[in-house]
């Protein structure tokens, strides 16, 4: 490990040298990326390009000798390819490169097995799944549009989308929808619209291409940051042959930009045409009510008991009357049998009563204690008694007994 302090700094030379042993200790490796950049000299035996990662803006300088690179020509633009490469480290500028020693294209059907095997993991995970996905609003507020730098697809969703609603609102975002800057671009795109609180549904839309060209739509990378987004996302890529992995991931797949205009916002005239056939249906539900009420309140006062209201208590009068004659009856004929039944108890009374034996001559006999007298001896010579008649009392003294 190299020593080194601020009062023993080491020179850029040692630096670099470390720098460059470090690099050397590597050995070679395999790398893979885009060509973005190609200097082909005539008469030159050397090659040089760029190779870019595809999913970000970092790129490294490669060289090769002529034949490993006529090995792979003609390579398409933007290709994308593999190289069996040692990295150098040059000391007198301090840049780093590759030298290819094996130079591959990465063909369509390794490409499509790689997409394949991605798709099946993130399936896998749930990213495809139907109930995931977020449902459009019926009219967003704002809609954000990521696409192509002054591309026909732009055009085609903003015009199409106001000639249906005109006064939608855009929020566009014009980025790089190929090449190694697709994903990276689209990807900040998508992270500013999603901070945007008015945006409230994004459109990802480009005019098909080549499979290569499409290739940034199925970068593991965008297809997770697709699924972590809280506002929908429209896929717009306009490719029906390959289906990118994005179509998969959106909350919504259209086939070309222009259905995907028609998707996010409705038609005003339909609408219109729509709001007055329910106006419609709704007046002549409301009209329909009244007639049928109309009929109702028709039929009820042509009946008699409408026409003449004492009709309908004329039964209800005699039967009262009838209850009444009845009650009265009855009560009578309670308060006879029971004056009949208390004379017949009066007499009965009167019957058993002391009193009536009195008045049939008879007297009572009390000493002043109260106590009836029914013996002789019950009394002494001179005692007062007295004597209880059917109408008064007698007071008496006993003057003997026989």
């Amino acid at each position: 490990m190299l020593e080194t302090s601020i009062d023993a700094p080491a020179p850029v030379r040692i630096i670099s040298e470390s720098i460059r042993d470090w690099i050397g200790r590597l050995g070679p490796v395999w790398v893979e990326g885009e060509l973005s950049q190609l200097d082909d000299r005539n008469g030159s035996s050397m090659i040089f390009m760029r190779l870019k990662d595809t999913s970000s803006d970092i790129s490294i300088s490669v060289s090769c000798h002529r034949s490993v690179f006529n090995l792979v020509k003609p390579l398409p633009a933007n290709a994308r390819i593999k190289i069996f490469s040692k990295v150098n480290f040059y000391m007198g500028n301090g840049s780093l490169s590759l030298s290819a020693k094996e130079i591959y294209h990465v063909g369509i059907g390794e490409l499509l097995a790689r997409l394949e095997t991605l798709k099946k993991l993130l399936a896998g995970e749930g990213l495809f799944a139907l109930e995931r996905k977020k449902p459009l609003p019926f009219l967003p507020k704002k809609i954000g549009l990521i696409c192509g730098r002054n591309s026909a697809a732009m055009k085609d969703v903003v015009e199409n989308a106001k000639r249906r609603w005109p006064a939608v609102i855009f929020e566009i975002r014009e980025v790089a929808v190929q090449g190694a800057m697709a994903v990276a671009e689209v990807s900040d795109a998508l992270r500013d619209l999603e901070r945007d609180q008015e945006v409230e549904v994004i459109i990802i839309t480009r005019g098909g291409g080549s499979f290569e060209d499409l290739l940034p739509f199925s970068e593991e990378s965008l297809i997770r940051l697709v699924a972590s987004l809280e506002t929908p996302i429209v896929s717009a890529i306009g490719h029906e042959q390959d289906t990118p992995l994005l179509d998969l991931v959106a909350d919504f797949r259209a086939s070309t930009p222009t259905d995907a205009a028609k998707r996010v916002v409705p038609d005003i005239r339909e609408e219109i045409e729509s709001i007055g056939r329910l106006r419609d249906r709704i007046r002549r539900s409301i009209q329909s009510r009244i007639d049928f009420e109309s009929a109702e309140l028709k039929s009820l006062t042509s009946r008699p008991v409408m026409r003449d209201p004492v009709q309908l208590i004329l039964p209800l009068i005699e039967e009262i009357s009838l209850k009444a004659r009845q009650s009265q009856q009855l009560i009578s004929y309670r308060l006879e049998l029971a004056a009949t039944e208390l004379n017949e108890a009066r007499s009965q009374l009167r019957a058993l009563s002391p009193a009536a034996v009195l008045e049939r001559g008879y007297a009572v006999l009390q000493n002043r204690s109260g106590e009836v007298i029914r013996k002789s001896d019950q009394v002494e010579i001179d005692e007062e008694l007295a004597v209880r008649l059917a109408d008064g009392k007698l007071k008496v003294s006993v003057r003997s007994r026989f």
